[in-house]
């Protein structure tokens, strides 16, 4: 058991999980979330509840966020929406806040110059790895700001990811996974179209998908989620509407920083149209089916 106190902002498909995960580990958990569901799961799982962000921040060492979009952390960090009880207003002077939600760059850094106004230690720490991951403690997490910050609350991270990697000054992190969801989108993208493909060739599905998994064309997804997408089993371990999201942050940030992204670019708009068909809460996987609108029929094994 560990004397610290671990607040929880977030507790979606990939907070709650975390959180649970920590009050195995020994630690004293207190989480808050929009909705009362996820805080009376936790509750019941051995964590307490804060009331509100700030009641939260109050109880707690270390405070860490898992939020939608970049709205939503100024929201609930700051106070600059509706939040009448943010944050910032119960955390006190050398808390470290630690934000594992994806955002823009520049609003992380923007939030970690504020915060450290108020002598709090801001780190940006965005995830990977999906539900399982988060089930699992097998999460990537990419971590932007001062090192020694992080060092400090290692053994938190430690709990809840596989990997812990310091990326360079605040903002690196959300830069970091901002390549990782280029390069997810891409395998997504790349996956779904060669299913096609291949169903519309008449080859064997479940054979195509066991010999390029073991060829140079080997990847997470034709690990991890190809099986279920050719039986058409798109159950959300990463919304397809965050994927959406997290494109729309990269393709701002690699505009700029003047990098070309023409691949990300059409994964958004493959994304986008997802979204607009009301497969948003699918996983983002489910982008093999706007390859399959776009070809006129479904890609999938039999039984």
């Amino acid at each position: 058991m560990t004397d610290e106190t671990i607040g929880f902002v977030g507790l979606g498909i990939m907070g709650l999980p975390m959180a649970k995960n920590l009050v195995d580990a020994g630690y004293r958990v207190v989480g808050h979330n929009r909705s009362d569901e996820p805080v009376e799961e936790l509750v019941e799982h051995g964590g307490e509840a804060g009331g509100s962000p700030a009641g939260v921040a109050e109880e707690s060492d270390v405070v860490l966020l898992c939020l939608p979009d970049s709205p939503d952390v100024e929201n609930v960090v700051l106070g600059e929406g509706e939040e009448p009880d943010p944050v910032i207003d119960g955390l006190r002077e050398g808390t470290t806040l630690v934000d594992h939600s994806t955002i823009s760059p520049t609003v992380a850094e923007r939030v970690a110059e504020r915060l450290a106004d108020e002598g709090v230690t801001a780190l940006d720490a965005p995830i990977s790895g999906g539900e399982e991951g988060a089930i699992e403690g097998t999460l990537s997490i990419m971590v932007g700001g001062d090192e020694e910050a992080l060092e400090e609350v290692r053994d938190v991270l430690d709990v809840m990811g596989e990997t812990v990697t310091h990326c360079g000054p605040s903002g690196a992190g959300q830069t970091t996974k901002a390549c990782n969801q280029i390069v997810v989108a891409a395998q997504m993208v790349g996956v779904s179209e060669a299913l096609v493909f291949a169903d519309n060739a008449g080859a064997d599905l479940e054979a195509v998908v066991d010999a390029i998994s073991g060829g140079a064309a080997g990847c997470w997804t034709l690990d991890n989620r190809a099986p279920d997408m050719i039986h058409g089993d798109f159950d959300p371990g990463f919304f397809a509407e965050y994927q959406y999201k997290d494109l729309r942050i990269a393709t701002d940030a690699g505009e700029a920083f003047g990098s070309p992204m023409p691949q990300t670019a059409l994964a958004h708009e493959l994304y986008k149209t997802m979204v607009q068909n009301g497969m948003g809460r699918d996983d983002n996987s489910g982008v093999m089916q706007v390859l399959e609108m776009m070809a006129g029929g479904e890609a999938r094994v039999d039984g």
